[in-house]
């Protein structure tokens, strides 16, 4: 008899705890053959398996179930939980950007593609724990590196342009004398080398919110040009 070209000669592992496995993982829906295909099993058997995993679960009431839709099988929380998800996705979405952070994404936007090293000397502040925020929340995202330097650069992303509501950055109001001269950051930037008695601190600033932080925290920090102190936190606030 021929071999199943879509099945393996050897199962790869127990055919159940392989499918949950493989579908736990993957951010699409699956089909019966790839299936197969992956876990070494025939498709009838796989089949099989499917149905009786998607009906364990019903019947044991768990949050989440396993679907057929559009021809693959993949995992989706229950509808009767949707409030709980939905409030659970929303959280994020309510953490309003700090003084700091925005302070920083507004020299990124107008300044990209820049490094880090540039922002901080432009604020006098290490901005690292704020950009990591910025580029987790998607608003900033790495472009590339330094030719001189090898410094990774960083712009605004598409998603930074729709939470602001314009349709490039050609749409972004002058902002060009509130900025440094090149004279001013050259400066700035020689002293974050270490060629100058002035540099931005070392000390990163941190990554998370946190809920009792101050409000008027992030207006704290030392004057943009001074370079001194760190930001108070890691660019997010909780309303």
């Amino acid at each position: 008899m021929a071999e199943d070209p879509d099945t393996l000669a050897v199962a790869v592992a127990e055919l159940r705890p392989a499918l949950e496995a493989i579908l736990m993982v993957s951010d699409e829906p699956l089909d019966r053959v790839r299936l197969a295909s992956v876990v070494g099993h025939p498709v009838e058997e796989v089949d099989d398996a499917l149905a009786a995993l998607a009906e364990e679960y019903t019947q044991q009431g768990r949050g989440f179930e396993l679907r057929n839709v559009a021809g693959g099988w993949r995992f989706y929380s229950r509808a009767e939980f949707a409030a709980v998800v939905e409030g659970f996705v929303l959280e994020g979405q309510q953490a309003r950007l700090t003084q700091a952070a925005l302070e920083t994404l507004s020299v990124v936007a107008y300044k990209q593609p820049v490094s880090r090293a540039r922002v901080s000397a432009i604020r006098g502040v290490n901005v690292d724990g704020v950009m990591r925020t910025l580029l987790n929340r998607g608003l900033v995202e790495e472009a590339g590196h330094d030719e001189q330097s090898g410094a990774n650069l960083y712009r605004t992303t598409s998603y930074f342009l729709e939470r602001i509501g314009i349709t490039s950055l050609d749409e972004l109001p002058e902002l060009a004398p509130y900025l440094p001269d090149m004279d001013d950051l050259e400066d700035e930037l020689a002293h974050a080398a270490g060629l100058g008695e002035r540099a931005p601190t070392n000390a990163p600033e941190p990554e998370a919110a946190t809920d009792n932080a101050s409000p008027h925290s992030a207006s704290s920090h030392a004057s943009p040009h001074s370079g001194e102190g760190t930001e108070p936190d890691g660019g997010t606030e909780i309303t």
